[in-house]
């Protein structure tokens, strides 16, 4: 057994001060994360806010911690394993044109941080797969936290198995197509509950 097991993480409320020995600065982590996350465009940030709009329209809890090593983004109180995908047309930076939407969908060896393994093989860790566009096109209006500005295409994880083409990226023609459309982010639950072949809604 290891001599250095794994820690997990506390959520914390934004309070908490910094310190020096027990000694308080005149900063918290709430004034961190402002600093850190503001821009809500920035890729790596706005991945994680897609995975909570999508986590939120399944009624899954986030009262707990993100945890982002795990094989998948979210599981539905039921069971269900989602995995989420977000791109965009507009970036923080100066663009001359929108950017052109693909997204990577490779298998993966899902990695166990108990135990600090890989699996041996490569798959697809969730039931579903769930792609959140931020699909609106004007840079002066363009707000990630109004969920009328998203797009939602819905997966099962079969289909991508199934697909005879590329088995790493799907553009978004090819996504549209397959998926049958997008949905708004009301609709979402309906939708992974159809792609899941569940009869009620995944929550």
């Amino acid at each position: 057994m290891s001599n250095l097991p794994r820690l997990k993480a506390q959520r914390r409320s934004g309070a908490e001060v910094f310190h020096a020995d027990g000694k308080a600065l005149p900063f918290t982590i709430q004034d961190f994360w402002c600093w850190s996350t503001s821009d809500l465009l920035n890729n790596t940030t706005r991945g994680v806010l897609a995975e909570f709009l999508v986590a939120s329209a399944l009624d899954i809890p986030t009262t707990g911690v993100r945890d982002p090593w795990a094989a998948f983004d979210l599981q539905t109180i039921d069971g269900l394993k989602i995995e989420v995908k977000s791109a965009a047309y507009l970036q923080s930076w100066a663009q001359k044109q929108p950017s052109s939407v693909l997204f990577n969908v490779p298998r993966t060896r899902a990695w166990d941080p108990d135990t600090n393994e890989l699996a041996a093989d490569a798959a697809r860790q969730s039931d579903v797969y769930v792609f959140a566009l931020l699909a609106h096109r004007d840079k002066t209006s363009v707000d990630p936290l109004n969920v009328s500005h998203w797009q939602f295409f819905v997966l099962p994880s079969s289909l991508l198995n199934e697909r005879k083409r590329s088995q790493h990226s799907i553009t978004l023609k090819t996504l549209a197509t397959l998926s049958g459309g997008p949905v708004a982010y009301e609709d979402l639950g309906a939708a992974v509950c159809k792609a899941s072949g569940r009869s009620e809604k995944a929550s």
